[in-house]
């Protein structure tokens, strides 16, 4: 069984836990500090609102009913696609997509290799 990892975050959803393979944890992590560092600069009026890391972490034991872990695949394909609606004219959202593409590309090959679908 691969080790994952889970990526704590906070925002305008409230708590999120985002299953990661243990190897890409700190790759999501890394990825959403720089989205917020950049995020400013974009003028678009539909730029989204992104969740804020609060932790990472082994092991997770949730005694919430209502929360749920969500994998790290389904958080970058809703990721990549709020960045692909994006309608930018002044900053090169494309690096910002090529780099959240990069991820979701790693992820898509990882699940892949350890689960073959």
């Amino acid at each position: 069984m691969p080790t994952m990892r889970y990526v704590i975050l906070h925002g305008p959803d409230g708590l999120q836990y985002v299953e990661m393979p243990a190897s890409h944890a700190y790759q999501l992590s890394a990825l959403l500090l720089r989205l917020h560092k950049e995020i400013g600069k974009l003028t678009a009026d539909n730029v989204p609102q992104l969740p804020h890391v609060s932790a990472e972490c082994s092991d997770l034991e949730l005694h919430d009913p209502s929360a749920s872990v969500i994998s790290g695949l389904d958080f970058m394909n809703r990721l990549e696609q709020r960045f692909a609606q994006i309608r930018e004219q002044s900053y090169p959202l494309i690096s910002l997509l090529t780099e959240i593409r990069a991820l979701l590309a790693q992820l898509e090959q990882w699940y892949d290799e350890e689960y073959g679908a």
